[in-house]
């Protein structure tokens, strides 16, 4: 798609767009973007404008356009945010570098970490939510495209999408942008699967007939006897839809129902009510598959009524019945309030405020912490509605699963510590009872009654389980504060500092809590470590107290011994070592796997088990590492600048074969230990210009120490001198 075409397309819901604007960004990322390509291919250009079309098609503004088409440029090019501001202005230079920290999460590692980037996810959406619309646009295309990915990429790509992207554009009330994403998530996940149920509909087709058509005639006939004038759309539901729903109600594809969807979009609200009846008089209505959003409206403003009905031949068919506007919102979700219509932003009553819908999702996560935050985040995003009533008639939602108790938790805290039973309808039932759409509930509370451990096992809201956690964490909150106070001053004394009131409470406020009894209370019921607290009041003081100077990072040697790092095998901090003695060297410490060890390896009586300090190593142990460029502009300022982001340095750098469009490179960086060079080569092996990376070793005899060699500096683990060789590199 060229600029002039991106731009019309804009123009012909926005006329009041700036076709400049999207022309000066469309040349701009195009030239930024001059050379690369992607896995297909394809210019890598060609990925931005395929975003912003989706956006385009969403009807967006003209800042998320060019955010769009420029959401790359900062992290695979050489433009940088001082850039993008000064071509483009301080609004999209902001929303660009939103979604290029989007892009460096890592969302597919352990829970814990991946709570921690559903935290950083939720606190980008509250600066501005069209950093999430780019985002989920782009993983849409790359999904589109992502067959030209390795196979393994491909699988940990598509999981990503399903556990997080996808649930989280349904959660936004996109609902056409999950189901395609996760149609193709399921494609690469299980194909078997997918085919088998694709056959399934072509040979249903073949059986029955077009019913889709032949049951949108028959919804039709029903309106026009009503004189309901209306658009009556249908289609199958997509193959993961089916997949979900086979595998949840453990059916075979013959035994399900409800797969076809009929949408009915009307001119007012009274004519969709007028639509269900004329529906449900010409077919039966399945009972508990009733469901009036338009009465009881979603968060995210999606208004709509659902019902299942027998319809031809006694196949079940879901039928949504909704206006034009509320269709407008179901398809955008709460991205319709930035949609643009002949020039203004729409004026449709049923969009919500993103500002409010992040603040009223955000509060039902402030007191959940961790995995536990994790657990809510995705049930809210995966799991629908449903709606309860108080004895008065008040309606209170709850999630998909909950129980009276979370409906306790839910009115006020104080009734769910105090709840001792509840009724259902009426009738007395089990705490743990699993509550439906339109049932009464009413709490039984006693005096003196507090919430029970085994409460955990029963509740599925983030509040419940806090509440429970709370009062728990009270009971015993004396004997915590006395261990917490202990850990606090053990850690503070560590890095010669004391753990005083003021500090405590200074540290308190600094993590967002009350007061330093709440500090103390979390620090002795492990909910916080006592680490976490010191290096809140002094980062630096924390780490330079653990620091470990090099003359004491190997144990495991006489006094009189002196260790020397070996260039053949470069041992870091945190790998297995030994030492090995060398007449006139002292001693040199190798890795465990270091080939070199192959040739003392029947003088035992030279051998010396040693192992690393275990506290925290200065940067200064220098590791060669083997790197195949592509031989553009800028490339190698751009890793050099990459190795200096993860606080490592280079020392030296040597070309050791140059072609016209690759060349072979050895870095020596100096790090702290094999953690820090994991974080080098991973943060190096993302960068689309790096073709291969691998960590050199010596060998050779010019690698080996000589037994006439000079006697190595006193204390401390130094290098030996430049290797006499150039190294052979990788490929």
């Amino acid at each position: 798609m060229s600029a002039d075409d991106l731009a019309a397309r804009i123009a012909a819901y926005n006329p009041r767009s700036d076709g400049d604007l999207i022309r000066r960004a469309y040349a701009y990322g195009d030239r930024m973007h001059e050379g690369q390509t992607r896995h297909s291919g394809e210019p890598y250009f060609t990925h931005p404008v395929a975003v912003a079309a989706i956006l385009a098609d969403m009807r967006l503004d003209d800042d998320t356009i060019v955010t769009a088409l420029l959401h790359d440029t900062v992290e695979d090019t050489r433009a940088r945010y001082t850039d993008i501001a000064r071509e483009f202005g301080d609004e999209i230079a902001r929303l660009v570098d939103g979604v290029t920290k989007l892009t460096n999460l890592q969302l597919t590692s352990s829970e814990s970490k991946q709570a921690e980037n559903f935290r950083k996810l939720f606190m980008a959406m509250s600066e501005d939510l069209r950093v999430i619309l780019v985002k989920l646009a782009d993983r849409l295309h790359n999904m589109r495209t992502i067959r030209w990915q390795r196979p393994e990429k491909q699988k940990q790509k598509s999981r990503e999408t399903m556990d997080i992207y996808a649930p989280l554009a349904g959660r936004m009330g996109m609902q056409w942008m999950r189901d395609e994403l996760e149609d193709l998530a399921f494609q690469v996940l299980n194909p078997d699967g997918r085919r088998s149920i694709i056959r399934r509909f072509v040979t249903l087709q073949r059986e029955t007939g077009d019913v889709i058509e032949k049951i949108t005639n028959d919804i039709r006939h029903e309106l026009a006897k009503v004189g309901i004038e209306a658009e009556v759309f249908g289609r199958a539901k997509k193959p993961y839809s089916i997949w979900r729903k086979m595998q949840e109600k453990q059916l075979s594809f013959s035994r399900l129902s409800d797969i076809y969807g009929f949408r009915v979009i009307t001119g007012t609200e009274q004519e969709c009510y007028g639509v269900l009846g004329a529906i449900h008089q010409r077919w039966k209505a399945v009972p508990g598959r009733f469901k009036d959003y338009i009465s009881q409206p979603k968060s995210n403003g999606y208004r709509s009524i659902h019902t299942t009905v027998s319809g031809r031949d006694g196949k079940r068919v879901e039928v949504q019945i909704r206006t034009r506007e509320m269709h407008e919102v179901a398809e955008a979700g709460v991205a319709a309030h930035w949609s643009y219509r002949d020039g203004v932003r729409a004026e449709n009553r049923f969009a919500v405020d993103p500002a409010q819908w992040i603040s009223q999702l955000k509060e039902r996560f402030v007191e959940a912490e961790g995995e536990e935050f994790l657990e809510h985040v995705k049930l809210e995003m995966y799991s629908d509605q449903v709606f309860c009533f108080t004895p008065k008639g008040d309606v209170v939602k709850l999630p998909k699963g909950a129980t009276p108790l979370d409906y306790a938790y839910g009115i006020h805290t104080r009734i769910g510590d105090s709840c001792v039973g509840a009724k259902v309808d009426g009738v007395r039932v089990p705490l743990w009872t699993r509550l439906k759409n339109g049932q009464s509930v009413e709490i039984i509370t006693a005096e003196g009654q507090r919430p029970q451990s085994t409460w955990l096992e029963i509740v599925v809201t983030g509040r419940a389980k806090a509440a429970i956690r709370r009062s728990l964490r009270e009971e015993n909150r004396e004997r915590y504060i006395k261990l917490g106070r202990e850990l606090a001053r053990v850690a503070f004394e560590h890095v010669g500092k004391k753990a005083t009131d003021k500090a405590l409470a200074t540290a308190a406020r600094q993590l967002g809590l009350p007061h330093a009894g709440e500090l103390l209370a979390r620090l002795g019921s492990a909910e916080m470590s006592a680490r976490d607290v010191v290096d809140t009041l002094y980062p630096d003081l924390s780490r330079k107290g653990e620091e470990v100077a090099p003359s004491r990072a190997v144990l495991g040697l006489a006094p009189e011994q002196h260790p020397r790092r070996g260039t053949c095998c470069q041992p870091l901090p945190g790998e297995r070592i030994v030492g090995i003695t060398y007449r006139g060297q002292g001693v040199v410490v190798h890795a465990i796997d270091c080939p070199q060890l192959v040739a003392v390896e029947d003088q035992p009586d030279r051998w010396i088990d040693l192992h690393w300090h275990s506290g925290l190593h200065p940067a200064v142990y220098t590791v060669s590492l083997g790197i195949v460029l592509s031989n553009d502009a800028g490339v190698l300022g751009r890793i050099c600048t990459l190795i200096g982001e993860q606080k490592a340095n280079i020392s030296d750098l040597e070309f050791v074969d140059r072609k016209p469009d690759f060349y072979r490179l050895r870095v020596d960086v100096e790090l702290r230990d094999v953690e820090h060079l994991h974080m080098v080569m991973t943060a190096l092996e993302a960068d689309n210009d790096v073709a291969e990376l691998a960590r050199l070793r010596r060998s050779g005899p010019e690698a080996a120490p000589r037994e006439d060699a000079g006697t190595a500096p006193a204390g401390g683990v130094s290098g030996v001198g430049p290797v006499a060789a150039a190294p052979v590199m990788p490929g």
